[in-house]
């Protein structure tokens, strides 16, 4: 019997498809015995080291980024998913990798309304609007007067046109509208909240909004949080002018939010975005130019001591305005809307030569609000001469011994959609094959200090391969600090009183693409940058997301000579080196070890007699955390006697230490966060950017004194701590030599 005619045709588009995006990927290809006969073992040199780092050229790292950057590339438009993807595709095919794809995704986007896009304003009684924002950055180069540049917006905002009594709630965290709330007896609802950029997410921001009730939420960038006093305003220096907006995404939801856990593939089946959780308020940004009109004329006391902000004005609370104003209302007008949008992943590939199915993969997302020097174009232009730097070592005759992966990703800004669709498509392979993961998402924010931060097994990693780069710094070298890894030191100390601590290396809980990577999958990552001095007190660096962000201003202000791209190519062609060539991998379990005892030590500060008091048994997880300590000793001890010749006995030795952080992964989600399955590292469900040292646990205990369920409220705590020590000692096990399951238990 014939298949229904509509089947057939379904079911040929379907393989036509998958047949166009899947022929000769990193799936099956690099696996395959046909693919990598006749290929022997690399010798281990050490000249391969400086060779390849002599290869990279920091002029060719100048002319990507001037390239890059020469026009507004916002994802899923033309610039960015045709013209931008083609240059990749191009530049590393003519570098002669073994393999480019690129894995097309139709995704859930979102756009301002150009020509009539939002604005905020004043209303009176009689409808009349004041102060009204402006809708437009102002053009202060030529170069920035671009018809494709997209007006400030915060994506996936709600439409809408609330007016309602303005409510200055300071940072927008949990705690700020906590203390308006029960303390300031604050009542929200149909309020029009506005708080400062800085301390936590925006999106986490407009969910608090949200849950109080707010009917809008209005986002600026206060000068206390993007300039220092007396240095002046872009374009006479590096900082904030009044007129800059800081644009971004609100979506809490990793990926495409209509297949949470899925792809966007062409079998996929699509929630209704009604039933997603996009922000159901309008929320619009806009530059501090505009927010001390509103804020200077607000009524009600004045703010507590640290919520002012660095605007001439006394801050104040509300709600609503003051004198002559006292009768009217705050209004938005946020049209901003949802579309549809195919986008892509470029992704090249160097095939292993001993174990081409592990994969270290490199990542560099390529989307940007605007002209994207820094965030992401600074990382993409270091990418793009780092493949090249590796294809001058394929001719001279190197080959990784496991395959190297390089990631251009599409659509980061929008919550990180391009990364979480590829995970989620290959993530039965990525579990079982992928080693590590190394992100680089702005390259060089400033030029004060190296920053990394990841997973503790790989610190030691990270510190070697920093004690191996020159320092780009000649102030530094002429006193004597020659590498990265002396300024570092110097300059970001883990504790700056104990004279042999190590640089300050930070842990990751989300805010780029390696989040689906560590937080689904459980790869070991790393992201890292060239960072600005933290002591100056601001959010970040000062032209984050406005359509400042250009060319000259990287070469004005921040990295004139190069000289910091070349360092940052450097550190991360050695580091993906190191972990596709060392026969051992460079992945240390004992730190682990380490990084759970701070956690301990953490938790037991803040809610250890809480804890006890309420029936646990804390010693209990000081027990089990020891137990993982043996573990991790007994393991690196066995890499002493490893006969290094037999390839069957390294590989099952790699392959405990690769698989130790895939043990932290619970088979579900942890508590309100749909994609994050990692037990002891995760983003807190209040800041989807911080880290949270065991997560469920300490998520369990928040504000749980106001709970009037405390017994229920408690029952939940044991049962997040019960988790956790399941996860430490099942984390201990993989790394035991092997032996019956039931001599390594806590019934023992």
């Amino acid at each position: 019997n014939a298949m229904p005619s509509r089947f057939v045709v379904v079911l040929v588009s379907v393989l036509a498809v998958s047949v166009s995006i899947g022929i000769g990927v990193i799936i099956g290809y690099f696996s395959h015995p046909s693919a990598n006969s006749n290929v022997q073992a690399p010798i281990e040199d050490e000249s391969i080291q400086q060779k390849l780092m002599n290869s990279i050229n920091k002029e060719n790292i100048q002319t990507h980024l001037k390239f890059l950057t020469k026009k507004p590339h916002i994802a899923g438009r033309s610039n960015d998913e045709v013209e931008l993807v083609t240059y990749i595709e191009n530049e590393w095919k003519a570098n002669g990798l073994d393999n480019v794809v690129s894995y097309p995704y139709n995704v859930l986007l979102s756009y301002p309304k150009q020509g009539d896009s939002n604005y905020v304003a004043i209303v009176a009684a009689d409808g009349t609007e004041s102060d009204i924002s402006q809708r437009k950055e102002l053009v202060i180069d030529p170069e920035q007067n671009d018809p494709d540049v997209v007006d400030p917006f915060n994506a996936y905002s709600a439409a809408g046109e609330p007016e309602g009594d303005i409510v200055y709630v300071n940072y927008g965290t949990i705690d700020d509208f906590i203390y308006l709330n029960r303390t300031m007896l604050i009542d929200f609802h149909n309020k029009i909240c506005i708080a400062r950029y800085g301390s936590i997410f925006r999106g986490d921001k407009a969910k608090h909004a949200e849950q109080y009730g707010c009917a809008g939420l209005i986002l600026y960038s206060d000068p206390a949080n993007y300039c220092v006093p007396g240095e002046g305003v872009y374009p006479d220096s590096w900082y904030l002018p009044p007129t800059g907006v800081q644009r971004g995404n609100l979506k809490l939801a990793r990926g495409d939010p209509r297949t949470i856990d899925y792809p966007s593939i062409p079998t996929a089946w699509f929630k209704n975005v009604s039933e997603t959780s996009l922000p159901k308020i309008p929320v619009t940004p806009i530059g501090y130019i505009d927010a001390v009109k509103y804020l200077s004329k607000m009524g009600g006391p004045a703010v507590p001591a640290g919520w002012s902000g660095g605007l001439n004005i006394t801050y104040r609370i509300g709600p609503g305005f003051s004198g002559t104003y006292a009768s009217s209302k705050m209004k938005m007008s946020v049209k901003t809307e949802n579309e549809e949008k195919e986008i892509k992943n470029v992704m090249g590939f160097i095939r292993g030569s001993v174990e081409p199915d592990r994969y270290v993969l490199f990542g560099n997302h390529r989307d940007a609000w605007v002209f994207g020097a820094t965030d992401p174009s600074s990382g993409t232009a270091v990418l793009m001469e780092m493949v090249r730097s590796y294809s001058v070592m394929l001719k001279q005759g190197w080959r990784p011994r496991r395959t190297l992966v390089f990631c251009s990703w599409g659509a980061e800004e929008y919550g990180l959609i391009g990364s979480t669709e590829w995970v989620e498509e290959f993530q039965k392979q990525l579990l079982f094959r992928a080693v590590a993961y190394i992100n680089v998402d702005v390259s060089v924010k400033s030029s004060y200090v190296f920053s990394c931060r990841g997973v503790y097994s790989l610190s030691n990693l990270m510190f070697d391969v920093a004690k191996s780069v020159p320092n780009p710094d000649t102030a530094e070298v002429s006193k004597g600090r020659t590498t990265v890894y002396d300024t570092w030191l110097l300059r970001s100390p883990f504790n700056s009183s104990d004279p042999s601590s190590l640089p300050f290396f930070g842990t990751l809980g989300s805010g780029s693409d390696y989040t689906m990577f560590l937080q689904s999958v459980g790869v070991p990552a790393i992201d890292m940058t060239y960072d600005y001095d933290r002591g100056l007190g601001i959010s970040s660096y000062p032209l984050y997301h406005s359509v400042y962000e250009t060319f000259d201003m990287v070469t004005t202000y921040v990295d004139p000579e190069f000289t910091y791209h070349l360092a940052m190519a450097r550190i991360w062609a050695e580091a993906g080196r190191r972990l596709s060539d060392s026969v051992i991998l460079p992945i240390d379990c004992r730190l682990y070890g380490v990084y759970l005892d701070r956690s301990y030590d953490s938790l037991m500060t803040i809610y250890g007699k809480s804890m006890r008091g309420n029936g646990i048994d804390t010693d209990k997880l000081k027990e089990v955390i020891d137990l993982f300590a043996v573990a991790a000793n007994e393991i690196h001890d066995k890499e002493n006697t490893l006969d290094l010749s037999n390839d069957f006995l390294v590989r099952g030795y790699n392959d405990q230490l690769m698989q130790l952080e895939r043990a932290f992964l619970d088979q579900n989600p942890l508590p309100g966060r749909p994609v994050y399955r990692h037990y002891i590292t995760a983003p807190s469900q209040h800041n989807n950017y911080g880290n949270s040292g065991f997560p469920g646990l300490v998520d369990s205990m928040f504000d749980i004194d106001a709970d009037p369920d405390q017994v229920g409220r408690w029952e939940e705590v044991k049962r997040q701590y019960s988790i956790l020590i399941f996860h430490i000692l099942s984390a201990a096990s993989t790394l035991r030599t092997p032996v019956p399951i039931t001599q390594f238990s806590v019934h023992n």
